[in-house]
């Protein structure tokens, strides 16, 4: 800051500014609030179909959401500018005071013209004026009084290059758009700012220089800055992905740095997390130092990190740091394609993948979060995968390798002859990939790839992070997505060994099927003219074959997890959809000449046999892993169901069809809550074993014969009518029941689809012997 600068500041100008951005903020909260209410919320009441469903209603949400971004924006900028204004102010009024403290003392403080000063005499003893005696002072004085002004200088310099750099950084956090960096002043984002380049020289050192007390500052820092956008751009851009690369590594090798390793060993996993939290952040920035890092983090990927003297590979490294937060989608896709091509490199387009990322004994450990070593890079990406829905999606959807390149023979057309196919990242990792073998401590296999792979199925299709559920602005199922769904339920049929040996896999396609539940019941149902209506559906619908739908349900029920997300979406979509049709009789139009009574009777009782034949579907798997494993098996099953309470109670959000609004009334009078609280009671009562058959039992607690289940889902569906029509307000005491007759129904029709579809071909047991 230079001397005339301050000393002669006039500022209105910036006052001005101060003023202005105050108006644009309480401009901006009006808006913010008007898009809130009057454009967010309503469109998520609104019914939403077809390319509406998933394109306009999520467009108006991310609209909504630029608006509360720019009243959070326009905050942090008023706070800046207000905080940099008082201050500028407060240091003029300081300088003057110090130049008129000096005075006092016979020094004066002159500009020299090039932005300094001098401190010299005002009045020289020998030019005095006659009579006149000039204050004295001595050199110390005049020392104090050029520090002092310094001092000033200096401070006035650091809040206005401070409030220069945090301005910056904000605006370059989102090329198009606002950024939601929020603070409430200059100092708390020049914290930010400064704690990001102090930690990342410390992080840059060599990894054999660092000490205990670097590790512990490191972790302290991103542990409390990893959710800040200004400390991750700047921590992620000063450190450079070569470093970045180097420290993770360098830190995880205790022939580099064996204190660190030794003393903080069990704290290594909490700076994996805060480490990837804080890089998963950083990549959302659009500043130019970001691209420049995202590009090369991507292009060190198939190097190793110490050149020519080895070391793991960049994506080995990197991607046990994608383990942790939600990393920008295009980044994620970029560095996807370019880590497939690597692998196609190594393996042979995918011929030997087990051994180009085999973990040796003499390897060291990238990863700290779980039990496997981190060598195989995809296993680190697929989790990351799982929180970046969207990239997810169109990874899986991306050819892996060409027909021409490919290792891969199958009989397509069922002549007898193999030949050469081109597989998509899906098939290839889902159906022939050789994944890296490695063993815990106590000799047992350890999967984590492939249930990361679950995981990134899981999101991709879905549309939200995996373990997460649908929101009212999560967009309705894509073409992509119901695709994905497809291929994956197709891939199961064919051979449901893919699935039934990784049943750790089970609980993400329980998952998937249960938000999945509309496409399911239209494949079931298939044929009818009017199963839109009967099971109405916003987004693309997944096309699928009831054979498909057979085996995969069936595979899926031999896994606990697995039966269990499948139980629950079926019994909460069941009771909403009925709910559904209670509240708007006549909808379902299989016979035009039938009365709106007839109409809604066969509508609910085809909702009813289409939950029978889902439930015997996994029930039969279930039956057969209890015939195979013994009666103790049923253990874990009743374990399963009441341990996914929470899940179940969460599920009832997904309402009639993902994206949709979950149900509208006569009128458009929003009925979720009454619908909502139906199915929670019945999801309840099912994981706490409140709900009775008619025989007393215990409804889904004894799966090992074909009759308790038969009899668990009649109780169910009697029970889901009965509560649906009660919250609708509209009792049909004569449909309530026949609904059980019905479910039974579809509980012998997936006997039917069992003997077809799978007893035929000789790949499973009878659905139920005793029969």
């Amino acid at each position: 800051m230079d001397f005339d600068a301050l000393y002669h500041a006039n500022f209105k100008l910036l006052d001005d500014a101060v003023g202005d951005w105050g108006q644009l903020v309480r401009n901006l909260e009006k808006l913010e609030t008007q898009a809130e209410d009057g454009l967010h919320k309503a469109a998520n009441k609104a019914s939403w179909a077809g390319v509406n469903a998933q394109v306009t209603k999520e467009f108006i949400g991310k609209t909504a959401g630029e608006f509360a971004d720019a009243h959070t924006q326009a905050k942090t900028i008023h706070s800046i500018l207000g905080d940099t204004a008082g201050e500028l102010r407060q240091y003029q009024k300081d300088l003057k005071k110090a130049i008129s403290r000096g005075q006092k003392k016979n020094l004066t403080v002159v500009s020299t013209g090039d932005g300094g000063f001098t401190v010299t005499m005002n009045v020289h003893p020998d030019r005095a004026a006659k009579g006149h005696t000039p204050p004295e002072h001595d050199q110390s004085d005049v020392t104090a009084l050029r520090d002092e002004v310094q001092k000033i200088l200096n401070q006035a310099t650091e809040s206005d290059s401070s409030a220069s750099k945090v301005l910056k950084a904000i605006a370059d956090q989102s090329e198009l758009g606002f950024s939601d960096a929020s603070y409430k002043n200059r100092d708390e984002a020049a914290a930010a700012v400064k704690a990001a380049e102090d930690l990342a020289k410390v992080a840059s050192k060599n990894p054999e220089d660092l000490t205990v007390k670097d590790f512990d500052r490191i972790n302290a820092g991103l542990k409390k800055y990893k959710d800040d956008e200004l400390f991750s751009e700047r921590f992620a851009t000063e450190l450079g992905p070569q470093k970045t690369m180097e420290f993770w590594a360098g830190i995880n090798d205790p022939g580099k740095n064996w204190d660190v390793g030794h003393d903080r060993r069990d704290q290594l996993d909490d700076l994996q997390r805060n480490l990837g939290m804080t890089l998963a952040h950083a990549s959302q920035s659009d500043s130019a130092a970001m691209d420049k890092w995202r590009h090369n983090v991507i292009d060190l990927g198939d190097k190793p990190i110490y050149g020519n003297k080895g070391g793991p590979m960049g994506f080995q490294v990197m991607s046990n740091l994608m383990r942790t937060g939600d990393y920008d989608d295009q980044f994620m896709k970029d560095y996807g394609t370019k880590l497939m091509a690597t692998e196609r490199k190594l393996t042979g387009n995918g011929e030997h993948a087990n051994m180009a990322w085999q973990h040796m004994g003499t390897d060291q450990t990238l990863n700290r979060i779980g039990d496997d070593s981190g060598s195989d890079p995809l296993t680190g990406y697929l989790k990351g995968l799982s929180n970046s829905p969207h990239a997810a999606t169109d990874f899986f959807g991306e050819q892996y390798v060409s027909k021409g390149d490919s290792p891969f023979e199958r009989d397509t057309d069922g002549n007898g002859y193999k030949g050469k196919v081109a597989l998509s990242n899906f098939q290839y990792l889902f159906e022939e990939r050789e994944w890296p073998q490695e063993t815990g401590s106590d000799g047992d296999a350890i999967n984590t790839g492939k249930n990361n792979l679950a995981l990134a199925l899981e999101a991709a299709t879905t549309g939200h992070p995996a373990g997460e559920f649908p929101t009212l602005d999560t967009p309705a199922h894509s073409a992509g997505q119901a695709k994905l769904v497809e291929d994956i339920f197709s891939s199961v049929s064919e051979n449901p060994e893919r699935l039934s040996k990784n049943g750790y896999m089970s609980d993400s396609m329980g998952e998937i099927s249960a938000e999945y539940m509309p496409d399911i019941h239209r494949g079931l149902h298939a044929g009818d003219a009017s199963e839109k209506q009967l099971f109405p559906n916003a987004g693309s619908t997944a096309e699928l074959k009831e054979k498909d739908i057979t085996r995969f349900l069936y595979t899926v029920g031999r896994n606990p997890e697995g039966y269990a997300a499948v139980n629950l979406g079926q019994a909460s979509y069941t009771t909403q959809l009925m709910h559904h049709h209670f509240q708007n009789p006549g909808l379902y139009a299989a016979d035009p000449n039938f009365d709106q009574g007839q109409r809604l009777q066969q509508g609910i009782n085809g909702i009813a046999r289409t939950a029978g034949t889902i439930e015997g579907l996994i029930g039969g798997g279930r039956s057969l892993e209890s015939e195979i494993e013994g009666a103790g098996k049923d253990e874990e099953y009743n374990s399963a169901i009441e341990s996914a309470g929470t899940w179940g109670g969460s599920i009832v959000g997904i309402g009639i069809g993902v994206g949709t609004a979950p149900m509208l009334g006569p009128g458009g009078i929003a009925t979720a809550g009454l619908a909502g609280t139906a199915a929670t009671e019945i999801i309840s009562s099912i994981t706490d074993g409140s709900m009775h058959d008619s025989s007393g039992e215990v409804i889904y607690r004894n799966g090992s014969h074909s009759e308790d289940t038969k009899n668990s889902t009649y109780a169910m569906v009697e029970n889901a009518a009965r509560k649906a029509g009660e919250n609708s307000g509209h009792r049909y005491p004569l449909i309530e029941a026949s609904v059980g007759e019905n479910s039974a129904i579809g509980f012998s029709d997936a006997k039917t689809n069992v003997h077809d579809y799978i007893d035929g071909e000789g790949k499973a047991k009878e659905l139920d012997k005793e029969d």
